[in-house]
């Protein structure tokens, strides 16, 4: 490659900050993929919003993958930096309400805080944290890296630590302390103070990387200590050689001091055996005002001194230093957590061996561990996203909206209230079902506002706007465009999720795409075709194997390649497979780009769409992967334990552990779904959340009580497992049961 593409490559900017800076130290590595035309700084894929590290360390940058990378690029072609006012700005403020975004770049010269920990969230100039001064903070004083003045006021640039009331820094003389030090070295200057220091510059967007001491990775910085004492101490030595002179295995093999190892002697020199151990003058003087302790030595010398070996005990001992360096370390800048969906930051492989020969899931099979891993990060990606709703949900006013709704025509009558002028989505949401006469149905359902949008998102999954089985795109129909009813399907969908409403998961992958990267950077597949007559056209051309197969294909469906305007004059048979994606590429997202278009403004509703946006990995969980199926451990972890007496506490928790297990194998009267219906009013867990948070209350009633207002479930203290669950099988199946039999009667006389 000549020097000129090689000058090129180099001087590629960022493709998220439009620099061509290569300063590992302020922007992280650079790196570029010229089969792609990629490059990116580190920091600024790191910090991004809406990416994380899917694949291994080794894979892509550092776990990034190639095609993730490209999908946050072109996102953030779309988002305007708040601060130069150019296109790529990826990251966003994670405060509540905030849309502010902006490059990595930009933010560190307009002053925001990057924090590299946990989740990386980055704060704009007005959410940054900030740190209280001291009641007593006045005047001046030596920053205690540099010793230069420093006012006693905390800033950006100055800081200060909980652990200690007069250490005061700059910010770049702390972060240039914290690169050097890293994560295993890096104290409080003054009182040597680590976890509430590194906590807090963590907390104030310090950079600590994971990395051992830039004087620990010096060449040969521990040579020094690698070498033995070896040297004849004995006043008369008797090695012809000299003092200096060692020879393993012979009589003139030098043994150290078993005490301090800074003296020793020739074997021959003090008539000693390899077996026998020997102290210098100074040790066995001060080893002889106590007998005890000297014998206590001598006892010790013989295992530790002699029958030790090095290798072994670095085997056995492991690193008090758990935590493995990150890629790059040839750096010297390492991150300090990994932006993976997992709990832990290490995984089997990062543990000592000897932890690791013993560690259960090397038994696992790589598929399975594979699978409880995607488990794992989806039930992440899910809590995410029931914060970020709930985030949204703190634009919601006490005042009441209250939605009279005809259950038989739940559709017709939520358009209804939905385009009333005084229709507000921000507004607290009451449901009430009402008759065709327009009287209010009581005792048509407890809990009206759960099941009210539960039944709404069951019948827009299932309507004519859109189209496919179980992942489904939109359709086009050309009615419910004229009505703007994809515009009303968007704004019922944002409004369910920001008031309790149910997950989705129906949403196609490629729809899901199409509303966070752009419909022009997603290209839909075979399988999003749901139309059988045009499924057959594809298939039929996917299938020719020669020309006249492949003409005759085209032939029969002349008129419609003609009217989506595909219609090729094609003599190549390698030319099939573009035929076949310009139909379905045209049939997915050309064909209703006017419906999209409108869905995509009613999605804009309370700011769903554009936290979407924002986190696309979160709301796919909740849009395009069902719910996790209701099992004993879930309700387990779902509902909070109360009980009035103590002395019945590990009684009553065993009895309902054991009745959610048996309630799972089908071994009880009612089923996980109805204690849920029970206790809360609804089947299944909103994508949310519960407000409050469900809780279990052991006390002294005679029967099983649903407080379905405060998500309480009160349950009876009984003296035997047998009762238990007879009478919670009895109450619960038959109030479930009648009430699901009041609803289908109501209906029936409508």
């Amino acid at each position: 490659m000549s020097e000129k593409i090689i000058g090129y490559l180099e001087n590629l900017p960022c493709d998220f900050c439009q620099r061509t800076d290569d300063c590992p130290e302020k922007y992280g590595e650079k790196r570029t993929y010229e089969e792609f035309n990629l490059s990116v700084h580190y920091y600024c894929l790191l910090m991004s919003s809406g990416i994380w590290q899917k694949g291994e360390e080794e894979e892509g940058f550092y776990g990034f993958l190639i095609e993730d990378i490209q999908k946050e690029v072109n996102r953030a072609a779309r988002l305007k930096c708040n601060i130069c006012k150019k296109r790529g700005a990826s990251i966003g403020c994670v405060a509540s309400r905030c849309k502010r975004s902006y490059h990595f770049p930009c933010g560190i010269e307009r002053k925001c805080i990057f924090q590299f920990r946990e989740n990386f969230p980055s704060y704009c100039w007005k959410h940054r944290p900030i740190q209280k001064p001291p009641s007593d903070s006045t005047g001046c004083s030596q920053c205690t890296i540099c010793l230069e003045l420093v006012e006693h006021s905390p800033s950006h640039t100055i800081l200060t630590t909980s652990c200690c009331k007069n250490a005061w820094f700059h910010r770049d003389c702390l972060q240039r302390q914290a690169l050097s030090a890293g994560v295993f070295f890096l104290r409080c200057p003054v009182c040597n103070n680590k976890e509430k220091f590194q906590n807090e510059m963590l907390r104030m967007g310090i950079y600590i990387p994971e990395k051992d001491a830039s004087w620990e990775l010096e060449e040969n910085a521990y040579h020094d200590l690698l070498q033995c004492y070896q040297h004849c101490d004995i006043r008369r030595c008797i090695c012809k050689n000299g003092r200096d002179y060692s020879k393993p295995d012979s009589k003139w093999e030098i043994k150290r001091c078993q005490c301090c190892g800074s003296s020793g002697t020739h074997l021959a020199c003090s008539s000693l055996t390899r077996e026998q151990n020997w102290e210098c003058m100074e040790c066995r003087s001060i080893l002889a005002s106590s007998e005890g302790n000297c014998q206590k030595w001598r006892k010790r010398s013989l295992t530790v001194s002699e029958k030790t070996d090095i290798g072994d005990s670095l085997l056995e001992e492991p690193s008090p230093k758990c935590p493995r360096q990150s890629p790059g370390s040839h750096l010297g800048f390492l991150v300090r957590s990994p932006k993976k969906m997992c709990n832990s930051g290490l995984t089997p492989l990062d543990l000592p061996s000897s932890n690791r020969l013993m560690s259960p899931t090397s038994l696992i099979s790589p598929s399975v561990r594979n699978l409880s891993l995607r488990k794992m990060q989806l039930g992440m990606q899910k809590n995410e996203a029931c914060n970020l709703l709930r985030e949204l949900r703190s634009q919601i006013n006490t005042k009441p909206l209250t939605l009279n709704i005809n259950k038989q025509n739940i559709w017709d009558s939520t358009i209804k209230c939905f385009r009333k002028r005084s229709f507000n989505p921000a507004n607290t949401i009451e449901v009430n079902y009402i008759n065709c006469e327009g009287k209010v149905e009581m005792n048509i359902c407890h809990s009206p506002k759960e099941d009210f949008f539960q039944s709404l998102m069951l019948h827009l999954q299932n309507s004519s706007l859109f189209e496919g089985g179980s992942s489904k795109n939109l359709s086009f129909d050309s009615q419910a465009l004229k009505d703007d009813l994809y515009y009303e399907a968007g704004r019922m969908i944002a409004v369910s999720l920001v008031h309790g409403g149910p997950s989705l998961s129906f949403f196609s992958k490629t729809l899901f795409n199409c509303l966070v990267y752009g419909i022009e950077n997603v290209k839909p597949t075979v399988e999003d075709v749901a139309d059988v007559d045009v499924l057959q056209a594809i298939m039929k051309i996917k299938s020719a194997k020669n020309a006249n197969d492949l003409e005759s294909a085209i032939s029969d469906h002349n008129g419609y390649l003609r009217t989506i305007g595909c219609l090729k004059h094609i003599t190549a048979l390698c030319d099939k497979d573009m035929l076949v994606n310009e139909i379905v590429d045209y049939h997915v997202i050309k064909r209703t780009l006017a419906p999209f278009e409108r869905f995509r403004q009613g999605l804009r509703t309370l700011g769903v769409w554009e936290k979407m946006q924002m986190n696309p990995d979160a709301f796919c969980s909740i849009l395009c992967h069902k719910p996790e199926k209701l099992s004993a451990k879930l309700l387990s972890d779902l509902f909070t334990i109360h009980c009035l007496l103590s002395t019945h506490k590990a009684r009553s928790l065993e009895f309902w552990m054991g009745y959610l297990q048996e309630t799972e194998d089908g071994e009880s009267a009612v089923t996980l779904e109805d204690i849920l219906m029970f206790a809360t009013g609804t089947g299944s867990i909103p994508a949310i959340g519960f407000e409050p948070e469900p809780t279990v209350k052991f006390t002294n009633v005679n029967y099983p009580v649903g407080n379905r207002h405060l998500n309480c479930l009160e349950l009876p203290v009984t003296r035997s497992y047998e009762k238990f669950k007879r009478i919670l099988d009895f109450t619960i199946r038959s109030i479930v049961r009648l009430e699901t039999k009041s609803v289908q009667w109501m209906l029936k006389i409508e």
